[in-house]
């Protein structure tokens, strides 16, 4: 490629499986020859909240020294991948107030063109993951982004069988992301460099 992919990872993990993914995805793309930034949404829940799930706290200052997104990291990059744990079938809040912030930037047509995707945890299975990915493309729809999710287009994702974007469930903790879940996210960020480099090369021709 002429210049390096530009990917920003934007995540948000309350007790660290998110963000595992999102640590993989990142390590995936650097090596795929990517710049990547790693940056989480910020926080909305209240502190009491937090100290009351021992996991959540402890993660939470695991990840104290993540950079907080901003509007500008998307508009600096080339393709962004998002994830998220689902509630209640739908994307968290904390992402999602993420991405009522890019308005700005939709309104003067800076969104649209960029690759996205993205991944999903459940603490249940079929807790939502599909759901949760559907609902946040929709918001890919409307930036006029060019979605790139895995598909079955390896044979790895035949074995975690989510062609939507890579998903793990987390049993409420008791399932901690494995090689299968890692694969997925392999496969999902080196298509999206894949796609963006070709996109990127493409323009600049």
């Amino acid at each position: 490629m002429s210049s390096a992919v530009k990917l920003a990872v934007i995540y948000y993990s309350s007790t660290g499986t998110s963000a595992a993914i999102a640590k993989e995805i990142a390590d995936t793309a650097e090596k795929a020859g990517a710049e990547v930034r790693l940056l989480k949404a910020a926080e909305l829940a209240p502190a009491e909240a937090i100290a009351s799930n021992e996991a959540w706290a402890a993660h939470a200052e695991a990840s104290a020294a993540v950079p907080v997104a901003t509007p500008d990291d998307v508009d600096w990059a080339d393709a962004v991948i998002f994830g998220t744990p689902t509630r209640f079938g739908n994307v968290s809040s904390q992402l999602k107030q993420f991405l009522d912030q890019l308005g700005g930037l939709w309104s003067q047509g800076r969104l649209a063109d960029k690759v996205y995707s993205g991944f999903v945890t459940t603490a249940t299975r079929h807790g939502g993951q599909e759901s949760t990915l559907l609902a946040l493309y929709n918001s890919v729809h409307h930036f006029g982004g060019i979605l790139v999710a895995p598909g079955y287009t390896d044979p790895a994702k035949f074995a975690d069988g989510n062609p939507y974007g890579t998903s793990h469930v987390d049993a409420q903790g008791s399932n901690p992301v494995a090689d299968e879940t890692f694969t997925a996210a392999r496969v999902q960020a080196a298509r999206v460099v894949k796609v963006a480099a070709a996109l990127k090369a493409g323009a600049a021709a």
